[in-house]
């Protein structure tokens, strides 16, 4: 299980909205020249708000160990940044392919249009997956641990 550390922002019935702080696991190196850690440094750290379902009873302000399985995240990744780009290169190559036998003098100009269109495709069951995966327990994050509990000074949160 992956693990992220985060503060409950705001109780919501059974579930609460944890803010978990974006960072760069090579934000901090020496190496000169490296694009990922300029990036990081460019982008900071930003906060994200996951919305998890609190069986561990955490209060408004408490530091929690949010939980997500490996499988999901691999299998998210692989939805994210593999299906489209191989729907694109398939369906370049269908246009490459079949574009002589369409009589199509420039298959580039065939391989381009399709491929551009398989990436949309790519992109169309994305959404669909995502949607799906929305649903599905196996792709939420679970509230796993309180580490520390919330002292009066968190005024910037909000309980319902």
């Amino acid at each position: 299980m992956i693990e992220e550390t985060g503060i409950v922002a705001e109780l919501e019935g059974t579930h609460a909205w944890v803010e978990t702080e974006r960072r760069s696991s090579c934000g901090g190196c020496s190496v000169k020249g490296c694009g990922t850690g300029t990036l990081a440094q460019v982008l900071g750290a930003r906060r994200q708000r996951v919305r998890v379902e609190n069986t561990i009873g955490a209060d408004v302000g408490d530091t929690i160990i949010l939980g997500l399985q490996e499988d999901a995240l691999l299998r998210g990744s692989l939805a994210v940044y593999i299906v489209p780009l191989l729907a694109m290169m398939a369906a370049a190559l269908f246009g490459e392919t079949l574009a002589p036998q369409w009589g199509a003098d420039n298959t580039n100009a065939w391989a381009i249009t399709l491929g551009l269109l398989g990436f949309g495709g790519g992109l169309l069951w994305l959404r669909g997956f995502s949607r799906r995966a929305a649903g599905q327990r196996r792709y939420q994050a679970v509230a796993v641990r309180v580490t520390a509990k919330a002292g009066l000074s968190h005024v910037n949160f909000v309980k319902r």
